[in-house]
């Protein structure tokens, strides 16, 4: 039950992150094709009415603030993608010298870097709770289109929770793996 329920979470916030990527790669390409539109104005001539005049009139051009939204949306992205990369097992390994150890050995390196992580995320999610609230506080926005940081933050925070939550529950099954000699986690992280 609460390994399907923590599966679930790392795959409702691997969607959202999705979601969220493929909407900032849209929007960056639509503000550079805006950028391109808006540069046209420049090379046409000034008596007529061009294509890109044009395009402006129905709204195509620049996305103003679009790298704010960038900035905030990647930051819940990549936190968005840690829950199900920590259940699965997937970060970047070197395995040059572990693949040489013993299948205990391995099991303690993998309790004590799965509780490293967890202590780690448990601390940076920690930190995003008192930086959304400072934010909210201040009432600090961004320069150009004005919108509160405290969102961004807000935002983070969901996908570093999860991820934190979802780190613990990998760290207590290695605990047990290692108390009782028997894989829960398959060698790729994914819960039986």
């Amino acid at each position: 039950m609460l390994t399907r329920l923590v599966d679930a979470l790392a795959r409702i916030m691997a969607i959202l992150g999705g979601l969220v990527l493929a909407g900032l790669v849209a929007m960056t390409c639509l503000s550079i094709a805006g950028r391109f539109v808006n540069g046209l104005l420049y090379l046409e001539p000034l008596a007529g009415t061009g294509p890109a005049e044009a395009l402006l009139a129905l709204g195509v051009g620049p996305i103003d603030g679009d790298f704010e939204l960038i900035e905030a949306g990647m930051a819940f992205a990549i936190f968005a993608f840690l829950p199900i990369t920590q259940l699965r097992g997937a970060h970047a390994a070197v395995d040059v010298f572990t693949a040489r150890m013993g299948e205990g050995a391995n099991r303690v390196l993998g309790l004590l870097w799965s509780v490293v992580f967890a202590s780690v995320l448990v601390l940076i999610a920690w930190q995003l709770w008192l930086g959304t609230e400072a934010k909210m506080r201040y009432g600090e926005t961004t320069y150009l289109i004005q919108f509160p940081l405290w969102w961004a933050y807000a935002a983070s925070l969901t996908g570093a929770v999860a991820a934190a939550l979802v780190a613990i529950y990998v760290a207590i099954l290695r605990a047990v793996e290692l108390s009782t000699g028997q894989a829960i986690l398959l060698p790729d992280g994914d819960g039986r």
